[in-house]
């Protein structure tokens, strides 16, 4: 019996070995740009905030998680009118990332939320975000503090 379970073992082995994540097309390594990354300054007594920057994959590929030194714990949110309130819920399976296509976490929209913030984010700060992805490479960021832009409509831009 045992002369049976060594082979089984053997084989068992090399077929997960040879089972890996299908890669990108290519073969190469997806990977992701993030560019314009910005969080809002922390409103006074409150220790949550949101943060937006637009991501491009060269591959599907997906954002998983999201982390930073300046907060305890880092959620990655969608908003929407439900029963004509704006209603935020966690994406707990994170944000999909079509390939080539430029996909912008904002105001009113999807955006990462930080929350438990350690020390008060203000104007002109930065802080650094590291965004994990199911697929690419992680990349660190360094969100400015700051207000999102206006539009010509006096609001603010995806609101």
């Amino acid at each position: 019996m045992i002369r049976t379970l060594i082979p089984l073992a053997a084989v068992a082995a090399l077929l997960a070995a040879c089972s890996g994540e299908p890669k990108p097309s290519g073969g190469e390594q997806a990977v992701v740009t993030a560019t314009g990354a910005l969080c809002r300054p922390t409103p006074v007594g409150r220790q949550m905030t949101g943060c937006y920057v637009t991501l491009t994959a060269t591959a599907d590929d997906r954002l998983v998680s999201v982390s930073t030194p300046a907060a305890g714990r880092v959620e990655i949110h969608e908003s929407k009118i439900e029963s004509n309130m704006m209603m935020m819920r966690e994406l707990k399976e994170g944000l999909p990332l079509p390939a080539g296509q430029a996909v912008e976490l904002k105001p009113g929209g999807n955006h990462i939320m930080l929350l438990a913030v350690a020390e008060p984010l203000a104007d002109g700060q930065s802080i650094p975000l590291t965004l994990n992805f199911a697929s690419a490479a992680a990349v660190t960021v360094q969100a400015a503090i700051g207000q999102p832009p206006v539009n010509e409509y006096g609001t603010q831009t995806g609101s």
